[in-house]
């Protein structure tokens, strides 16, 4: 059984017992929170049922693991023969949680 899910700006295609990466939510860690936004969901007799935009009576459970920072990236700010360089690093925080159950109708 699987599910499409809107966690922030971002879809994730989610199955039970999956880890994945969002971006930071509020919430303390082990603690279990449900997903409402579920764009599509496959039930175990495989049918598929797409929401419009979303899936009614539809919802998935997780569970917060950890928060943590991503790896560092560059940005840099290039001009060429103007002796102009500009750089810059970031890190974005994200939360990672555990897919514990997919519910549908």
């Amino acid at each position: 059984m699987y599910a499409v899910i809107k966690c922030g700006s971002k879809q994730y295609f989610v199955k039970e017992g999956q880890k994945i990466k969002i971006e930071k939510v509020k919430l303390e860690v082990g603690e279990l929170f449900d997903i409402n936004k579920v764009l599509m969901i496959d039930k175990k007799n495989n049918k598929i049922e797409i929401g419009k935009p979303f899936v009614n009576k539809a919802k998935v459970s997780a569970e917060i693991l950890a928060h943590k920072r991503d790896k560092k990236i560059k940005i840099i700010h290039f001009k060429r023969r103007k002796h102009h360089l500009k750089q810059q690093g970031h890190r974005q925080w994200f939360t990672e949680i555990k897919i514990l159950k997919i519910k549908g109708n």
